[in-house]
């Protein structure tokens, strides 16, 4: 019988500082009153790129490795738009416009970890930022918000860690982006 590997459940992410994590979670009050369901910590929100799942530990390093081969460039993301997704009953913030620097972030990225023999989820990406879970709404549109914008200048390798039936997350390792024009 072989040894079971210790793993890591990690994703790469856009996190937030202080400023924008605030911001975003004063979109809370309104969107549950009208929603419901359970409002995510404002410590938590962050913007997903890659989710990779679980990763032995050994490879957290090749990983991290895999990160910095990206070559991409500081941005910003303007999070204007409230919305709600009926098949996993979660309140999110998006923006109305996709920065090509995003895109280019994440094409980057999953080719970087495609060269290392990393898995990861493929599916078309749509940033987002969950509010809340467990909501309910119907089809209509949320009311407008305040933009909140949001400078990204890195992104961030981060393990999901079960704490009390919730998730926490550990931010393992930062990559910084150039600066614009660089």
């Amino acid at each position: 019988m072989e040894p079971e590997l210790e793993t890591a459940r990690v994703f790469f992410a856009l996190w937030p500082d202080r400023k924008v994590r605030v911001a975003l979670s004063a979109w809370q009050p309104c969107l549950h009153e009208l929603c419901g369901g359970r409002a995510m910590r404002a410590v938590t929100l962050h913007t997903t790129l890659v989710f990779l799942g679980e990763v032995a530990t050994h490879r957290l390093e090749a990983l991290q490795l895999a990160a910095r081969e990206v070559e991409a460039g500081s941005f910003g993301l303007c999070m204007d738009t409230a919305r709600y997704w009926g098949h996993n009953h979660i309140v999110y913030a998006a923006p109305s416009s996709l920065p090509p620097e995003l895109s280019g972030l994440v094409a980057g990225l999953e080719d970087s970890l495609r060269r290392h023999h990393f898995r990861f989820d493929r599916r078309a990406y749509k940033p987002h930022v969950t509010l809340a879970r467990n909501a309910k709404w119907t089809d209509a549109p949320l009311p407008a918000m305040p933009p909140v914008h949001w400078p990204v200048g890195d992104f961030a390798l981060v393990q999901s860690v079960p704490d009390g039936g919730r998730a926490d997350y550990r931010v393992l390792a930062r990559f910084p982006l150039r600066a614009s024009g660089g």
